[in-house]
């Protein structure tokens, strides 16, 4: 087809910085759709079939040509864009090419450049790729691409992604056996275990926990339906539950109140090697905090409140180290969305200094002694 040919030796000519070849002649067809970033020394292809994603990196010269090969493959429609126009090609049932272009307004090109700008950030869990789990949860359309109304809520996801990542990274492992606490719903269950099977390449095992039995049919559903054999979802309490592997990382996100106490105690007794929770919910300590000396932090209700729920991460977070972890507390999302942002992070050390041991601990004592207080966790570990 010379005539195509030219087109999109024309087209690349251009300077173009992303274009798709979309709708192919076959419903067999191995690609369903292809798309054609650039970016700062080359440009990546992205081909999708139905439930893989495959990459190429092809340089600046020899982009067309490559194109032209793809495009032979039975697709009919390529859409375009450089800087300043748009192109759009489509070939008829008759076989007739069809070729518009466009001139791109200021406005447009300024909508353009700033859309750029806010998804320049190379995510893990990137846009155009089938990841079903997103695409149910309505953040990704059918075709991988990104609901604009939902891209918030898309960069918090790949928040506790990045921060899973950090330290799986420095594992270097092949091999996660894996617990989630209060799953509920457990979409983000199933984007962990999309992370760790399909982008990690490592030999992950799941078991999801939730006191809901309704919950727990769906997501077993849910798990078959995406064919993710080694994720199972259990009718249970993290506390008492009899763990069939040894456990490598323990998740709980937004375990309510002290619940995250009994997650972390278990995770401790486990001797789970990293510890990933996002507590909610912080009643225990505002109900029981009293302080002569610091009486100003509860002479106000919302001060009260907020400093109770601090102050019960930090001493999590002082207990775990005591506890052989090393552990960061992270903001997982921006505090606009939510005050409750806070994720705590540990990871076990192969050794901990008996130093850092007691200094952790002491801390924790004094503010204990201090604002009259006994947390959950803290009670777990010593009231024996």
């Amino acid at each position: 087809m010379p005539q195509l040919k030219d087109l999109i030796l024309n087209i690349f000519e251009d300077a173009i910085q992303k274009a798709v070849f979309s709708n192919p002649t076959e419903n067999d067809a191995e690609f369903k759709k292809i798309t054609i970033s650039r970016i700062p020394k080359f440009y990546q292809i992205t081909k999708f079939t139905e439930k893989q994603v495959f990459h190429e990196n092809i340089d600046f010269d020899n982009i067309a040509e490559r194109c032209i090969e793809l495009f032979g493959n039975g697709f009919t429609q390529i859409y375009a864009r450089s800087q300043d126009k748009e192109y759009n090609v489509k070939i008829g049932k008759d076989g007739k090419v069809l070729y518009k272009t466009k001139n791109l307004s200021p406005d447009t090109k300024t909508d353009i450049a700033v859309n750029e700008h806010n998804r320049k950030k190379q995510y893990i869990l990137a846009e155009g790729e089938i990841i079903e789990p997103l695409i149910d949860m309505g953040i990704f359309t059918k075709d991988g691409k990104i609901i604009n109304s939902m891209y918030d809520k898309y960069k918090q996801i790949n928040r506790l992604i990045e921060i899973i990542d950090d330290s799986v990274k420095q594992m270097n492992t092949k091999k996660l056996n894996v617990i989630d606490f209060g799953c509920g719903k457990s979409y983000l269950t199933f984007i962990v275990y999309y992370y760790l099977t399909e982008i990690k390449k490592i030999d992950a095992t799941i078991i999801g926990l939730d006191l809901k039995k309704d919950v727990i049919e769906k997501c077993n559903k849910a798990a078959e339906k995406y064919g993710y054999k080694n994720l199972k979802f259990c009718l249970g309490d993290i506390n008492g539950f009899k763990c069939p592997f040894e456990v490598d990382m323990v998740i709980t996100l937004h375990a309510c109140d002290t619940a995250t106490d009994y997650a972390l105690y278990n995770a401790i007794n486990w001797g789970a090697k990293m510890i990933f929770s996002v507590p909610c919910c912080q009643h225990e300590l505002n109900s029981q905090i009293k302080t002569d000396n610091l009486s100003l932090l509860t002479r106000y209700g919302i001060i009260q409140e907020r400093f109770s729920a601090l102050l019960t991460d930090s001493i999590r977070g002082n207990l775990l180290e005591y506890c052989g972890y090393k552990t960061q507390l992270l903001e997982f999302i921006d505090f606009s969305h939510t005050p409750k942002n806070i994720l705590i992070r540990a990871v076990l050390r192969n050794t901990t200094p008996k130093a850092t041991k007691e200094k952790a601990l002491n801390e924790v004592k004094n503010a204990v002694e201090e604002f009259n207080v006994q947390p959950t966790l803290y009670k777990l570990l010593f009231d024996k």
